[in-house]
Parts: C-alpha cells; structure tokens; sequence
C-alpha cells in the first residue's frame, strides 16, 4: 500500500491514467475506425497521453481545485 501522504499523486495517476484511456480510444476510434492494429495504435496513443496528462494533472489540479472552491462557495 501507499501512504496517504500521497494520496494527491496516487489520484492524479489514476485519473489521468483513465481519462487517457478513455479519450485517446475515443479520438483514435473516430478517426481510424476499427482497422487493423487498432489496439496497438490506440495503445500507443494512450501511453503518449498518459505521459502528458500525469504531469498536467500535478500542476493544474490545484487550480482547478481552488476555481471550483470559489465558484461552489457562491450563491
């Protein structure tokens, strides 16, 4: 198990791990259709966002948090 220290990081790879998967296939599907070596393009897609995404994640989340804060706090 991981320390809930870290629980910010272990977050922030799991989104964005599935956000990825998720969009990557969606865009690949869209412009590929289902061909031959889908699967692998798609996988390699993802790896590539993924790589992107973490990292983004990491320094973005914060903001996103405290902008949602301040809108939620509004009635």
């Amino acid at each position: 198990m991981v320390s809930v220290k870290y629980l910010h990081q272990v977050q922030a790879l799991l989104l964005s791990g599935f956000m990825s998967c998720i969009m990557s296939g969606a865009i690949s599907l869209i412009n590929l259709g289902l061909i031959d070596g889908f699967l692998g393009i798609w996988l390699r897609a993802w790896l590539i966002a993924w790589a992107i995404a973490f990292p983004t994640i990491l320094l973005v989340f914060p903001i996103a948090r405290k902008l949602a804060m301040r809108i939620a706090s509004r009635h």
